[in-house]
């Protein structure tokens, strides 16, 4: 009862890739790479529509594949760190390029 979450100071800004022919009829099995390095940058890579490949890799599974967050002191430099998500690749990867731009505009997050 009256329990609280946290919240912390700054910004977070979070981009989902989307699998090749989202939202219709999205592609399952295509490799996925960079997880790694997209990590390495210090943003959160949320699993969403993935799967383990053989190989031990991960694989698209599903529609919105993954969401990678960047967090930072205000909107732009969460933005920027959320700019990890260029690092990851996979056939047909659907990305946007303008989250939190309209904010930014408007002076939100500073």
């Amino acid at each position: 009862a009256g329990a609280r979450l946290p919240v912390l100071p700054g910004a977070a800004v979070a981009i989902v890739l989307a699998a090749a022919g989202y939202p219709d009829a999205p592609r399952p099995d295509d490799p996925i790479v960079g997880l790694d390095r997209a990590a390495a940058s210090g943003a959160l890579v949320f699993h969403a529509g993935t799967a383990r490949s053989e190989a031990g890799g991960f694989r698209t599974a599903g529609g919105r594949v993954l969401a990678v967050v960047g967090r930072g002191p205000d909107l732009a430099a969460a933005r920027a760190q959320a700019g990890a998500a260029t690092e990851i690749a996979f056939d047909g990867c659907q990305r946007r390029s303008d989250i939190g731009l309209d904010a930014m505009a408007l002076g939100v997050g500073r």
